[in-house]
């Protein structure tokens, strides 16, 4: 137990507006977003502006907290969904556009863009996914509180 807690601010608790930096990677130590040499993340707690397990992670934190924290799918961006994978038949692409595999496409939604990727390519039919690109994954966080701002 850290005998200086009484001395720093915090706990973070819900209403509190909390700027952290933080390190996000994945289970085999792949890093896909980090903020250190940038600003920190700033996030109003309890408002859901990030996954729920790194919220979870920061509230009970004081300033000057750093830890590391596993968060499974289900808290983070879920498991990927079937619906989610899509069959565009072949001929209601372009002529002039050469879908490749791995190649990002953006659809244009009722709810605005949707952003995708080519995932096969038939003669037929282009099959993309729009989930997420970290559905299904175990996400590993490095996350220090920098400060908080009362509600």
């Amino acid at each position: 137990m850290d005998e200086n807690k009484d001395k720093r601010k915090g706990p973070a608790k819900q209403g509190d507006t909390v700027s952290v930096h933080y390190r996000g990677k994945l289970d085999d130590g792949t890093e896909f977003d980090a903020s250190y040499g940038s600003d920190p993340l700033e996030v109003a707690l309890g408002k859901g502006e990030v996954i729920p397990g790194f919220e979870d992670a920061i509230a009970g934190l004081y300033v000057g907290d750093k830890i590391t924290v596993e968060i499974p799918p289900d808290e983070a961006y879920g498991d990927p969904l079937d619906d989610l994978y899509l069959e565009i038949p072949r001929g209601d692409i372009p002529a002039d556009i050469k879908p490749e595999i791995g190649q990002g496409v953006t659809l244009q939604t009722d709810d605005g863009p949707l952003d995708a990727i080519i995932v096969n390519v038939t003669d037929e039919v282009i099959v993309i996914d729009a989930n997420h690109p970290l559905a299904g994954e175990m996400l590993i966080f490095d996350i220090e509180l920098v400060s908080i701002k009362g509600s």
